[in-house]
């Protein structure tokens, strides 16, 4: 995760974290792999330029750009509202870097592909740079010295880019739990219904949630002021939501397109990985399906963080399925150790059988911010519309990253506080004379 949402900075602050934030090694140092092998990514403009990552065309491409998407020469945004991202990148920076930079991106943030991903969902903030400066490049630019004005010397200090924490991203919700108490945590536990009702007089314990505990399965009822849904919209399906003793409708919510993800952890003996590299990672384009590698990339989780591995061995993590390849997602545990370590073998030269393998599937990893998304997000608004004290957070909505998820949970939680105290100045106001 990183720092760029503010919310994901007050709360390592709130929770006393800093100590704990670990920063990995040389993550500047990423890779594409381009004809079967990996490719060090230019870090600025200049090192893109002298690089051999893209032809000396797309080069050409990228230096024009803010020359050919003026926004006094253009009306861009009005006309593409429901492009994809293909199409976008495409149309600024040419189908090769479509498909060695930002095809090979999408498929290891989000595991989508450019084509079925819609820009104005998946990339709001480079939608509206366009909006405003016709130019991408321009826009960046742009915002880049705006945020160098305006950010504070505490914030410059701070070091940039991806982080985890010592012991791991589980140090994060160990430290939520325990500031939170174990008592006001139902976990394990599933929600049957949700029921509002409202005398009109108090806003306070309207909502009332029925849930039952994993182990002992007897259901329990709870009264609460307002909720946070942050459950997949798929399982926010098969809830039983009532409003004033009626149940709610939920046929107003679409289907959403999920993403099936395997997760493959391996460790191999460090003499036995002849072209180990430093850095974060290596991702795979498309393209390079036709060299054989089937992964959509891997990160070297023990160059970044070596405390993750004996010193004897190398710590991967690799990512399999997506839209690219759906149904190897659901492949066996030794199917997929095949494929992993085949992509290994060809990336790293790593050679014989990993010593330790770890497989994680989810059939939903991700949901597709896709061309019909914006009757996803339709649908949530109506709910909260709908619903008083209702209110939906989570990477279904404002972005997938975890940083985007905390902005999401912390904007809802502003919001359930408005709510609140605007309830009680609403009955003040009803019982002065």
């Amino acid at each position: 995760m990183t720092e760029s949402e503010m919310e994901v900075r007050s709360l390592l602050d709130d929770l006393g974290l800093r100590e704990k934030q670990q920063f990995p090694i040389s993550q500047n140092k990423r890779y594409i792999v381009r004809n079967g092998m990996p490719v060090l990514i230019p870090t600025n403009p200049i090192a893109l330029i002298k690089s051999n990552v893209l032809s000396a065309q797309s080069k050409f491409q990228i230096i024009l750009e803010p020359f050919l998407w003026k926004k006094s020469n253009s009306n861009v945004s009005d006309d593409y509202k429901e492009e994809s991202v293909g199409g976008f990148f495409q149309r600024h920076f040419g189908k090769e870097v479509v498909d060695y930079l930002i095809d090979p991106f999408v498929a290891g943030t989000s595991a989508g592909d450019p084509e079925s991903l819609s820009v104005r969902y998946s990339f709001p903030e480079l939608w509206n740079l366009e909006k405003r400066f016709g130019s991408i490049i321009a826009g960046l630019v742009q915002s880049k010295l705006s945020t160098k004005r305006e950010g504070t010397l505490e914030q410059k200090k701070r070091p940039r880019g991806s982080f985890s924490f010592l012991g791991g991203m589980q140090t994060l919700t160990d430290t939520l739990c325990k500031e939170l108490g174990k008592d006001d945590l139902k976990l394990n536990s599933k929600v049957l219904s949700l029921s509002y009702s409202s005398d009109g007089k108090s806003a306070l314990e309207n909502w009332s949630i029925i849930c039952a505990s994993d182990s002992d399965k007897h259901s329990q009822a709870l009264a609460v002021d307002a909720v946070i849904m942050t459950a997949p919209l798929c399982n926010v399906k098969e809830m039983r939501i009532g409003k004033r003793g009626k149940f709610f409708p939920l046929d107003i919510l679409p289907e959403v397109t999920y993403m099936p993800l395997s997760v493959i952890i391996t460790t191999f003996k460090k003499e036995n990985v002849k072209r180990p590299l430093e850095g974060f990672g290596a991702l795979v384009p498309s393209k390079e399906q036709q060299n054989g590698l089937k992964t959509l990339g891997t990160l070297f989780s023990s160059m970044m963080f070596p405390d993750r591995a004996p010193n004897d061995l190398y710590l991967y993590t690799t990512f399999v399925g997506g839209s690219r390849n759906s149904d190897l997602a659901k492949a066996s545990t030794d199917e997929l150790k095949r494929i992993v370590s085949s992509d290994l073998r060809q990336l790293l030269g790593a050679e014989g059988e990993p010593t330790f393998v770890n497989h994680f599937y989810w059939s939903k990893a991700f949901p597709l911010y896709g061309q019909n998304y914006g009757s996803v997000l339709e649908a949530i608004e109506m709910m909260e519309k709908n619903l008083p004290g209702f209110f939906y957070a989570g990477n279904h909505k404002g972005g997938l990253s975890v940083g985007k998820a905390i902005a999401s949970g912390c904007k809802a939680a502003d919001l359930v506080i408005s709510y609140l105290e605007s309830s009680s100045n609403d009955k003040v106001l009803r019982e002065e004379p």
